[in-house]
């Protein structure tokens, strides 16, 4: 395992493991975090077909370093000079967006922008000790990590108004109804269920899991007929050697049967 400051990486085999490694704050992000999570997603981009995120510590991620965004209100950090794209934003879109799946696995507190965060992912998995928030109501801001996006989509916004209005905590039972979350198992075992997970992604072809987690959220934001358009154009591309010996190992009836209960 290769180890800096602020974020742990590590590939074994074709997934790759990427923590979030700042425990004594509670894996709070700040832009050292934001810069070196930047660095190690697009490493596993290059190395890996499945990436594991996770937090070290007791959490997952609390959120916005609040000394560094009181720092930043105070007009202690300089602002850019010139407007650019939201680096949560950007480093967020690279998870969810880019050429291969994440799947989180998560614990302890998941508040805020580590919401935000965990959202990027593609499956989430967390333990009994997972409690998720969105506090920025009490805190006097707002969410910025793309969590109107994101989390809006995934609960919903009746449910994304009262957990910030009222700063409401969502238990794991919560998070699995309002799906935040896919899977919840015992405590401390959130890793290894995603680690799980990830090791069985990987045995799909690369090609159809990129088309999963990039051709989907796209025909979410489209109309009934421009989706089934590009679903059409997706689902009649060229398809690769690999997907030919697939589709002739299930018809020679050599193919492995799908798992009935995968929870």
């Amino acid at each position: 395992m290769r180890e800096d400051n602020l974020i742990t990486y590590a590939l074994e085999g074709n997934v790759a493991f990427i923590g979030l490694n700042r425990p004594d704050k509670r894996n709070a992000i700040n832009d050292p975090l934001v810069d070196a999570l930047r660095a190690a997603v697009l490493r596993a981009h290059d190395e890996a077909d499945v990436a594991v995120l996770h937090g070290h510590g007791t959490n997952f991620c609390s959120g916005l370093d609040l000394a560094e965004a009181l720092a930043r209100a105070t007009g202690q950090i300089k602002p850019p000079r010139k407007r650019r794209r939201h680096n949560w934003h950007e480093v967020f879109d690279l998870i969810a967006r880019g050429p291969i799946p994440f799947v989180a696995a998560l614990h302890g507190a998941v508040v805020g922008g580590g919401l935000e965060l965990a959202t990027a992912a593609h499956v989430r998995v967390c333990d009994e000790t997972a409690l998720f928030g969105l506090p920025e109501g009490q805190r006097g801001i707002f969410v910025g990590g793309g969590g109107t996006v994101r989390i809006q989509r995934v609960v919903g916004t009746t449910v994304m108004m009262d957990m910030m209005l009222t700063g409401r905590l969502l238990t794991p039972a919560e998070g699995l109804q309002e799906h935040v979350v896919r899977y919840v198992v015992p405590a401390g075992q959130a890793l290894a269920k995603a680690t799980e997970l990830a090791q069985r992604i990987a045995k799909n072809s690369v090609e159809t899991n990129w088309m999963i987690i990039n051709v989907l959220p796209r025909i979410q934001d489209m109309s009934h007929d421009d989706g089934l358009f590009v679903e059409q154009l997706n689902s009649n591309r060229a398809r690769p050697p690999e997907a030919e010996a697939r589709l002739r190992e299930f018809v020679d009836g050599k193919a492995k049967r799908l798992q009935e209960n995968q929870g």
